[in-house]
């Protein structure tokens, strides 16, 4: 049967960078309860004349290169994006249009901070039933755009950029190498006010608390069922890449899971909540970065809006 694998990453982030200090001049907050509260130090802010599917493109192109593919080689586009404005043409076709594609499958996919899980096991899924040969999944969001400035409790939280990573098919006998594992997805629909981008404009709010109290107590034994349907142990993951919604979310969790030999993403610090670019992001920073090796495991797993949740083991290409 065919399987599936990344073949590149690729990232973007716009070049305004947002600090602490800079957060304190606009509402009643400073630098030590930021991050004693969430970890952020620094965000990226995109300007007005930057929309999502620019970034989306920047990032789709830099994971192109990378894989020494050019746009004619892909024959879908999923883009994972809840802050997309315009409702069509969708992202994942402002994206293909950018890039100069001729006729791919253009979807994007709305589970806001889960959306690139979500949008690579729906790849992963297309390839393995023969629908699309290479695919772009993409995350990104502009979550400033969505953000009351004037509310400390969210307006601290934001970042904007965006991740891709070029999927491609295997033949059986290429073994594990980067391969895409089985993943585990679902969500708690009684608890969609939890995290919320609602109204006209749309804004982000979200019940911080419920939240975190949800991710530190379900979401270890959810992150160790991912490792058993992609038969490695959470001690043999050499990376742990979770949606970056707050470091004090983040860090305790690869304890939590097992992963004890794993190298942790922290991106969230310098690029704060991104949403659904948050994971592609922080894995494509650490693979750019050396610090996770070629053929290795690594636990990826998003959570957010809905409190929905995907996750799957992947290997570093």
């Amino acid at each position: 049967m065919t399987g599936t694998r990344i073949a590149a990453l690729g990232h973007y982030q716009p070049a305004k960078v947002l600090t602490n200090d800079d957060l304190a001049a606009l509402v009643d907050t400073s630098d030590a309860w930021i991050t004693s509260r969430v970890g952020i130090r620094t965000r990226h802010v995109a300007g007005p004349e930057e929309p999502v599917d620019e970034l989306a493109a920047h990032a789709a192109g830099k994971a192109l290169a990378a894989a020494g593919l050019t746009p004619a080689d892909i024959d879908l586009v999923l883009v994972a994006t809840s802050t997309a404005i315009d409702r069509s043409p969708n992202t994942a076709a402002r994206v293909a249009a950018r890039l100069g594609m001729a006729s791919p499958a253009t979807m994007d996919l709305n589970v806001v901070c889960a959306g690139f899980t979500h949008a690579l096991a729906t790849a992963d899924h297309a390839i393995r039933a023969g629908a699309a040969r290479r695919a772009l999944v993409i995350g990104a969001d502009k979550m400033t755009e969505v953000t009351d400035w004037t509310d400390r409790t969210t307006c601290v939280l934001v970042g904007d950029g965006a991740g891709a990573a070029v999927v491609e098919a295997t033949e059986p006998g290429d073994g594990a190498t980067a391969a895409i594992g089985p993943v585990l997805w679902g969500s708690v629909p009684e608890m969609g006010h939890a995290v919320r981008i609602e109204g006209t404009p749309p804004r982000f709010a979200q019940e911080g608390q419920a939240v975190y109290r949800w991710a530190t107590q379900k979401l270890p034994a959810l992150a160790r069922q991912v490792c058993e349907r992609s038969g490695i142990a959470p001690e043999e993951l050499a990376g742990v890449v979770l949606h970056q919604a707050n470091l004090r979310i983040v860090e305790p969790l690869a304890a939590k899971i097992g992963a004890v030999n794993a190298v942790v993403a922290r991106d969230v610090v310098d690029s704060g909540n991104t949403s659904a670019a948050s994971v592609p992001l922080a894995l494509s920073k650490l693979v750019e970065r050396g610090e996770l090796p070629s053929g290795a495991p690594v636990l990826l797993f998003g959570f957010g809006g809905n409190l929905s949740y995907a996750g799957q083991v992947v290997r570093v290409p």
